[in-house]
């Protein structure tokens, strides 16, 4: 019996590894070359222009792809309205006010529409415009596998499960980021992405350096309704620049969110945060592989789900 059930149980793993490979098979980084040839450079010039109007875009495009694949999968569920049936994942704690670049979005996804009607999904238009911020602030290029389908629904719920939040402990983001396959290095390596952005913060209970600590402070009040619309650097050194001093920061303890300073408290990711601190070359491959390795976060392939024309509704 106990023979049948480790016959069985390997049956299954198989089955489970043959899936995971076949679906990731359907990705493929030139998908859509004869379909519609002009995709990758309309979106690469549409980002730029974004980033261009609005340095902080860069940041806000990344965040986006990131808000999109840790919800189930990489399937642009974020970019869903509410609807009479559902209510999405824009409201959720860690998204309200917060997630933007939408209208980016939109408007990419718009020209696409002119070029080649129903052929690229609002998913593939989110990953590919993440590694187009990235390179438009002189961070990391890397090769974006193509095919993913855009949902037809998304839940308020799981995104409320799935994001990590501003004030969230070490162990708590090692485990979210295990839940999705990814390792401590790459959570370290995907956080290196506060190198560039803002955030509003009125509380941070990590051992932050108190200087600092009060210097933020006074920039954005405690108290509620004052203060809401004062944004700080999360990189306060080479704030609009994809570099590797968001790690030196933190080493000084000068990080702006508690989810950024845990990574180097005297716990297990100090070595990383270390060694990025020192060489940014390093920092800028794990980030691009943590990217891709993201990026490939259940995506619905084949037949499932369906190419959106308009990104916030479903056809």
């Amino acid at each position: 019996m106990a023979s049948r059930g480790l016959i069985l149980l390997t049956f299954s793993l198989s089955l489970l590894l043959l899936s995971c490979s076949s679906t990731q098979a359907q990705l493929s980084a030139n998908f859509y070359s004869s379909t519609c040839p002009n995709a990758l450079s309309t979106i690469r010039s549409g980002i730029r222009t974004a980033v261009q109007r609005e340095r902080r875009m860069a940041a806000s495009l990344i965040r986006l792809h990131f808000h999109d694949c840790f919800v189930q999968g990489c399937d642009a569920s974020v970019l869903l309205d509410d609807t009479s049936s559902f209510t999405g994942e824009k409201t959720a704690r860690n998204n309200r006010n917060s997630v933007r670049g939408f209208n980016v979005i939109d408007a990419v996804k718009s020209q696409l529409e002119t070029l080649c009607p129903g052929v690229v999904s609002c998913a593939d238009v989110v990953a590919v415009a993440a590694r187009d911020a990235s390179a438009a602030v002189g961070g990391p290029s890397w090769a974006v596998t193509l095919g993913r389908r855009d949902s037809t629904s998304a839940t308020l719920a799981a995104a409320e499960a799935n994001l990590p939040s501003f004030n969230d402990g070490l162990d708590r983001l090692v485990n979210l980021f295990g839940t999705k396959g990814l390792s401590a290095r790459d959570m370290v390596a995907l956080s290196g992405s506060h190198t560039i952005g803002q955030a509003r913060i009125y509380n941070n209970g990590s051992n932050i350096d108190a200087n600092f600590a009060t210097t933020r402070r006074r920039q954005c009040p405690s108290a509620a309704g004052d203060g809401n619309d004062n944004l700080a650097p999360l990189d306060l050194v080479t704030p609009n620049s994809f570099d590797n001093n968001y790690f030196r920061n933190l080493v000084q303890r000068r990080g702006l969110l508690q989810s950024d300073q845990v990574l180097f408290s005297g716990g297990s990711t100090d070595g990383i945060v270390n060694e990025y601190s020192r060489n940014g070359r390093v920092f800028s491959s794990d980030f691009a592989a943590a990217m891709v390795r993201m990026g490939s976060i259940e995506p619905l392939t084949g037949s499932q789900g369906q190419v959106r024309r308009v990104c916030s509704v479903v056809n």
